[in-house]
């Protein structure tokens, strides 16, 4: 009964300290902050990279379908013809131009992506245009 009491607790800690170790791993191009966000990347490739991890945007907007959210090539083509600015909106001061009706969902996400700096909007603003038809 002790060896299978000591056994267990033996596993529960090594499973503890895995899980912990685990977690404190991160992966430092994905967490971006202002000053330490371009070295050595297009603006294109670093948009990417943001849409798809730290903004999570990815989640919302899918290249060529609407999903949640409008598609890249529908919010990309939109915002050329109206001559929009895609880091004004981003950063909360524009009105929606694409799809007002998805602006509450999308709204929701401002503190994300206000927290970016303007290279990095910009970078996603890049990403999204490369989407063009």
């Amino acid at each position: 009964m002790k060896n299978v009491l000591f056994l267990s607790a033996v596993l529960a800690f090594a499973s503890c300290k895995k899980e912990t170790a685990e977690t404190t791993i991160q992966d430092p191009t994905e967490n971006y902050s202002e000053g330490h966000s371009a070295e050595g990347k297009t603006p294109e490739a670093l948009g990417k990279q943001l849409f798809e991890g730290q903004g999570n945007c990815i989640s919302c907007h899918q290249v060529d379908q609407k999903v949640i959210g409008p598609s890249l090539q529908e919010i990309a083509k939109i915002y050329k013809d109206k001559k929009g600015n895609i880091v004004t909106f981003l950063k909360g001061n524009a009105d929606p131009i694409v799809d007002p009706d998805q602006f509450a969902v999308m709204k929701t996400n401002f503190p994300v992506t206000q927290a970016m700096s303007d290279e990095e909007l910009k970078a996603i603003e890049s990403y999204i245009y490369s989407h063009l038809k």
